[in-house]
């Protein structure tokens, strides 16, 4: 199954160090090598964000930052597993570099909606 991982950081959200990144480009190398990972990246929690809503038929378009630490999304993961216990495996490995905060994991549709 594929799934998405996003992770919300806790408090800090500077630079990681030199160390974290070291490790967290091993666990990467690590999960790509196992045909785990699909694809990762980040956002600048600096940079503006754009949120667009539609309700009712009105679309608005709201620009930020938006600087609440419980919005933010330090990075994602898109990987493929086979099991949930797989899953888990991989996650708490990522947790244990990236420090405190959440990673929420989703199942990815194998078929896009509506069709």
């Amino acid at each position: 199954m594929r799934v998405l991982a996003l992770w919300y950081p806790d408090g800090d959200i500077s630079a990681p160090t030199q160390e974290t990144m070291a490790a967290m480009g091993q666990l990467i190398q690590e999960m790509a090598g196992a045909g785990v990972l699909l694809d990762t990246g980040g956002w600048d929690p600096n940079a503006p964000a754009t949120v667009v809503t539609n309700s009712k038929g009105s679309i608005v378009v709201k620009d930020g930052p938006y600087t609440e630490a419980k919005e933010i999304i330090g990075g994602f993961a898109v990987m493929r597993v086979e099991s949930h216990d797989e899953l888990v495996k991989w996650s708490r490995k990522f947790v244990r570099i990236a420090g405190d905060g959440r990673s929420v994991i989703r199942p990815i549709a194998d078929q896009p909606l509506g069709r």
